[in-house]
């Protein structure tokens, strides 16, 4: 999708190898001002400053994977429409 679009990835991280502390993950939410969560087939829009590290997380209390940056904007979790529209 990313070579698609002439996307051009920063950053790239193995969440198993490398998994995100809080404080990594409060950095990101500090840096947008937009969260979207996706959970399933659910979408959410969060504003970054209402956003919580647990928003973030999944069942298992790990944080949901992919986690894509695009420019003021986190997508947590995959989406593939919403993916498609923030690259």
């Amino acid at each position: 999708m990313f070579d698609d679009r002439d996307t051009q990835v920063e950053e790239e991280r193995n969440s198993r190898k490398e998994p995100l502390s809080d404080k990594e993950a409060r950095a990101l939410i500090g840096a947008v001002s937009s969260v979207i969560v996706a959970r399933g087939k659910k979408v959410e829009e969060i504003p970054a400053k209402k956003a919580k590290i647990a928003d973030l997380k999944g069942p298992t209390g790990n944080y949901r994977a992919p986690m894509v940056r695009g420019g003021k904007t986190l997508l947590v979790g995959f989406h593939a429409e919403t993916l498609a529209e923030l690259v």
